[in-house]
């Protein structure tokens, strides 16, 4: 049988299937059967262009292709997540695979097939445009009828820059696969199932770090993407800063939809669930319940950041004292997180250890803690040492960014939080301090006051480069932006 015949009878056999299984043939007439075959013109395009990143994504599948010489590998977007009944959420792409395709299509894997000559030839499986002839654009609950036009293979061939063929064929192609093979596991139950007795755990995890450390140092076009996202998150925080301009509280829920508003507008989503902790619950590092109230007095702390289409997201926080104004006390909290942040984002350059900016940010923090007493008799060397600061300001300094909010997390431990920064890598500098409203070891114009200023860093060839610096960070120059916007 050759490889047509085959994967017509693929073909023909899943959609009877999918029929069979939802019963979308019930009530259906032959007269309206022919009907909807019927009169429906022809919407192939033929001048598409490239996407922007084609280039890029071609070059990183060929350093991905020397890494592993002579193995078939596979890469799949993952498949839509049920969250109740029969309603999805949003479908989302794994990052692995939007890096090297810069599509965004549900169901889609990428295959590497290895040549004789140690290279591989990259094939995008997607499913095509639903046909017209069978019904299946109408009969099918996922039809484009009911789901919206699919491009054609053609079409994403145009798109993507490399050769795309029916995903409903995959299966049987990898049930057939001889040879080594690495699987980016958990995003497609039915690769998962084809290649379970042909794959190993190890080797697949070797891959998922590979593709992790891949994206540590960012192309030209990921930077501009995530310029891109911090200016629009920049405009979404001005869009909040305009709803706090009233004597009234705020509700937590209207702030994450105005920031989220912008993010729709201006991106794909929120990066991940914005953090709109207004009052004591500012203290909780990931409060995303957001059912509380911003009231005059009180200081907001939002985490939030805007995911392009391209699925690059930001990761900005600001402290916004809710009536445009610092308190003595909190203006003390958050000009000692300030300097905790300049001195970290100091430390940013290419050469030095990562943990250099942590360490740095962490011990000016321990120093103020110290002068306000907190350690008691111990000096803030002693506690620091002793980690008693943790106490307070609870996380890390910051992580990577890209596709991932906490982007590159499968790297090896020697190349990330043990490594060295290079240029072209992009972090987040976020110390903060977090008095628990409950906390008795602290004074009681302490509790209830969460404080953490976060911003995107570059690394450069020079030193770094803050992206989301259009938002102010100085408590003046905070409190000059907010009387500007609500003037």
């Amino acid at each position: 049988m050759s490889d047509s015949t085959q994967e017509a009878v693929v073909t023909q056999e899943h959609d009877e299937n999918k029929k069979r299984k939802n019963g979308l043939y019930a009530g259906v007439s032959d007269e309206l059967a022919e009907n909807m075959k019927q009169g429906w013109a022809d919407t192939e395009r033929h001048d598409l262009e490239p996407v922007p990143q084609a280039a890029h994504t071609a070059r990183r599948r060929a350093e991905l292709s020397a890494r592993f010489p002579g193995e078939l590998l596979v890469i799949p977007a993952g498949n839509p997540k049920v969250r109740s009944n029969d309603t999805d959420y949003p479908f989302r792409p794994s990052s692995d695979y939007v890096y090297l395709t810069g599509d965004q299509s549900q169901d889609a894997v990428l295959v590497l097939e290895p040549g004789q000559d140690g290279t591989h030839q990259a094939t995008a499986y997607l499913l095509p445009r639903s046909d017209r002839e069978n019904g299946e654009f109408w009969t099918d609950y996922h039809g484009e009828l009911w789901d919206g036009r699919r491009n054609s293979l053609t079409e994403n061939e145009q798109l993507l820059g490399l050769p795309c063929r029916d995903v409903r064929t995959l299966t049987e192609r990898l049930g057939a696969a001889t040879g080594p093979i690495r699987l980016l596991r958990g995003y497609d139950a039915a690769v998962d199932a084809a290649l379970n007795d042909k794959v190993t755990a190890e080797r697949d995890n070797e891959f998922r770090v590979f593709l992790s450390e891949m994206r540590l140092v960012k192309d030209e076009f990921e930077i501009a993407d995530l310029r891109f996202a911090c200016d629009a998150t920049a405009r979404g925080f001005e869009d909040v800063v305009r709803l706090l301009g009233t004597d009234t509280p705020t509700l937590e829920r209207a702030i994450e939809g105005t920031f989220w508003m912008r993010a729709r507008i201006e991106g794909n989503d929120v990066g991940y669930a914005s953090v709109c902790a207004a009052g004591p619950h500012a203290t909780t590092l990931h409060w995303v319940r957001n059912d509380g109230e911003a009231r005059p007095g009180d200081l907001l702390l939002l985490d939030a950041g805007v995911e392009t289409r391209n699925l690059y997201t930001a990761d900005v926080t600001r402290t916004l004292p809710v009536d445009g104004r610092f308190t003595p006390i909190q203006r003390k909290v958050y000009d000692a997180v300030l300097a905790a942040q300049e001195a970290g984002i100091a430390a940013v350059k290419p050469g030095a250890g990562y943990r250099d900016f942590h360490e740095a940010a962490q011990r000016v923090l321990a120093e103020h803690l110290a002068a306000w007493g907190m350690f008691g008799d111990r000096s803030a060397d002693e506690a620091y040492e002793l980690g008693l600061h943790r106490r307070w300001t609870l996380a890390g300094t910051g992580h990577m960014i890209g596709l991932d909010v906490h982007d590159c997390a499968k790297a090896r431990t020697e190349m990330y939080v043990d490594g060295t920064l290079e240029a072209g890598m992009v972090l987040t500098v976020e110390p903060g301090m977090y008095f628990q409203s409950d906390d008795l070891t602290v004074p009681e114009e302490y509790r209830g006051i969460g404080v953490r200023i976060e911003d995107d860093i570059l690394v450069t060839e020079e030193g770094n480069e803050n992206l989301s610096a259009a938002l102010p960070r100085a408590a003046d120059e905070v409190e000059a932006w907010m009387a500007r916007l609500c003037g």
